[in-house]
Order: structure tokens, then sequence, then C-alpha cells
């Protein structure tokens, strides 16, 4: 190179200049003992890789999402319940108040009934021969079996209760749930196994869960049936769209909403489409969610929504772009992170009341139906 094309030397920089701005602290971590407890160990020694992501979930989760001014909302994929995750952390997280509304698939809110009607489930092993579980009619979800009689109680549960009067309407989910959980939580009693039904606890504090595809479960495969004898029974997911928007928009509008996703697929996306839905289609004046906290085993370079980072969802608006600093995704198993998150939670913050949002909702969607007016009335569509 030309001696005058020569690149000047950059002035030497030195790590005492830049680490105090990016060190959190100096790794160096109690040892484990015997006596070691969740907290000691997610605080102290979960540091790095997904450890420090769960750490700084559970800590985002518990000095932000359950601030008081924050209105919480989960959302649940798969089949957790069958692994018993609903009676060890959904029913303490509810009935502490700690969750204010909650979409999930259906077939956890079905598994979930098996449990109320005093039927057992039971923890086995991955490997075993399906050919010889089919032929003596015991039904595998991985490594838990159980008698197939479970699925045909429940079945039977679900067509008699949904034949009475108050079901012979059009319903939204929440509002088909929680009319479920109040004979759940009756059922409960009758078997005398209580706190076993999370969809129970649900109903007692008065907490709505939406499911985002009300036909895809055993559930809405009886709702079929039922249709075909006559039912007067209608799911409504437009209902859907509108209320948990109404949710959403009041916790922006009072305070602050906070999204805690165990898993991904539909029912994260109809969590975090709540904001698309104010901002875009409703054209009303909002900035995103300002707490997320994603628990996750998805990778988001595949497509899959499972997946996607809040840096992803900002650009949809479903984030805060000012609020990025309080969210974090974790790679790791929900099965995992749950209870490890719902002891930390237990552990870090006292119970907070119920706010009881299922019976806001009329009251909740009527507020964004007229916000939607006022701003329909200042400008065409």
């Amino acid at each position: 190179m030309h001696p005058h094309k020569q690149k000047p030397e950059a002035c030497p920089k030195h790590a005492a200049e830049l680490l105090p701005r990016i060190s959190h602290r100096r790794i160096d971590p109690p040892a484990v003992t015997a006596q070691s407890g969740v907290v000691e160990l997610l605080e102290g020694v979960f540091l790095s890789y997904n450890a420090g992501r769960l750490r700084e979930a559970c800590q985002i989760l518990v000095q932000k999402m359950l601030a008081d001014d924050a209105i919480l909302g989960l959302s649940l994929s798969g089949a957790l319940t069958p692994a018993g995750l609903g009676i060890s952390c959904l029913v303490p997280l509810i009935e502490a108040g700690f969750v204010d509304w909650i979409i999930s698939t259906g077939a956890n809110l079905y598994h979930d009934t098996h449990f109320a009607l005093g039927m057992d489930l039971h923890q086995s092993r991955p490997g075993l021969d399906d050919r010889e579980l089919r032929e003596h009619q015991v039904i595998r979800i991985y490594d838990i079996v159980f008698d197939y009689d479970n699925l045909l109680g429940t079945d039977r549960f679900y067509r008699t209760i949904c034949r009475a009067e108050p079901f012979q309407r059009t319903l939204g989910t929440a509002e088909f749930h929680y009319l479920v959980g109040k004979y759940l939580d009756e059922r409960e009693k009758q078997v005398g196994r209580p706190g076993r039904s999370f969809v129970a606890a649900a109903y007692r504090q008065g907490v709505p869960i939406f499911t985002s595809s009300p036909g895809d479960s055993s559930i809405g495969m009886n709702l079929a049936a039922l249709q075909l004898e006559g039912s007067q029974l209608r799911i409504d997911p437009l209902r859907d769209v509108n209320q948990t928007a109404a949710i959403v928009w009041h916790a922006t509008q009072q305070g602050r909403s906070g999204v805690w996703i165990l898993g991904g697929g539909s029912p994260k996306n109809f969590m975090l489409q709540t904001e698309p839905q104010i901002q875009e289609v409703l054209g009303l004046t909002e900035s995103g969610h300002d707490y997320f906290v994603q628990i996750t085993d998805a990778r988001p370079d595949t497509g899959g929504l499972s997946g996607a980072t809040p840096s992803e969802a900002m650009t949809w608006g479903k984030v805060d772009p000012e609020t990025l600093p309080d969210t974090v995704t974790c790679y790791l198993d929900t099965t995992v992170a749950l209870p490890l998150m719902t002891a930390y939670a237990l552990a870090k913050r006292p119970p907070r009341s119920p706010r009881r949002l299922i019976d806001r909702l009329p009251e909740l969607t009527k507020k964004l139906e007229q916000a939607y007016a006022q701003r329909r009335s200042t400008r065409a569509d």
C-alpha cells in the first residue's frame, strides 16, 4: 500500500472503558448446597445462556408484570395439563391472583377436565410398545399413559352439561369456559379432589380463558356433535377477538400490559394480535404490549411463529419499542421453566386481589366499541 494511503492507526481502547457499561455483575456464584432453594439458584447460579434468560424472565415477571398497575395475560400451547402442570403450577398462580386472563389450546382444557372428574393419568416412559397399548385401550402422550375410558367419560361430561339450558345460546369461548368452570368446580367437590382443575380455579377467581381455535380439540368435536342434535350452542370466535382486544386496550389505558407466553402456536399469536387489532384494524393510538416473556424451544429461523422474537413482534406493533429491555425469550422446555417460575413468583411476590375480568368483559368491550366509533367519526375508512 502506498505510504500516503495507509489507514491512520485507531486510538487504542481499553476493556475498562466498556465493561462497566455492559456488565451486570461479575460471575462469582455461590456454591450449590443441599440447602440451596429455588430463589437462590435462580438469582445466584442461573447466570448465563438460557439459565440467564430464565433468571431475567423470572425477574421481569415478579418486578414488572406482577406490579399493581399491570394486567398479565398467559398463553398456553400444547398439552401441559396431562403432565400435572395445571395442578402444580396454574392453579397456584391463578389462586394467587398472578394471572388475569388466559389463552389456551383446547387440549389443555380437555385434559384438565380429567382431573376434576376424578380420573387418573400415569407417569410412565417414552418408547413403550404402542401396539400393545392400543390392544389394551391405553392412551399415550409421550411418557404419560391413561385409560381410554378417560376420553369417553370426559366426552360424556361435555355433552351432558352442554345440553343444559345455560349453554343454549351464542357464547364467546371465555363465557363458555366460565360456565364449564362452574360445573368443574362442583364436580371437584363431589369427587373429593379440590384444586385439581385450573379451569375451575379460573372460574372461582373470575379469570377469562379464551381458546384461539375452538374447533381444534375434543371439546370442539363434542360441541359439533351436539350441533347435529339441534343444539343452539354456538361459539363466536369474533367475539373473542373483540374481548381480548378490549382487555389489552383497558390494560394499556389504565396501566401496563404484560404477556407471558408458554410455547407458541395459535395461542401465542391470538394473544399478541390484540395490539395489531387495536392499532392497525381499529385505528386506535397504541404502542404495544409493555412486557413480553416467552418460553419456547422453537427457533425463529424456520419460519414458525413459536420462535418469533420480541424484536420481530415489535415491527408488527405487538410490543412497545420503548420497552424492549423488558422483554426476554428463553429457549427452554416449558415443563422445566414453569415450575421454577411459579415457585420464584410465589416466593417473591405477595398474592394480588383477583381482577375478575370475566365480570367486566361487557363493560370493557363497550369502551373499545366507543373508542372505535369515535375514531370512525373523525376518519373515514
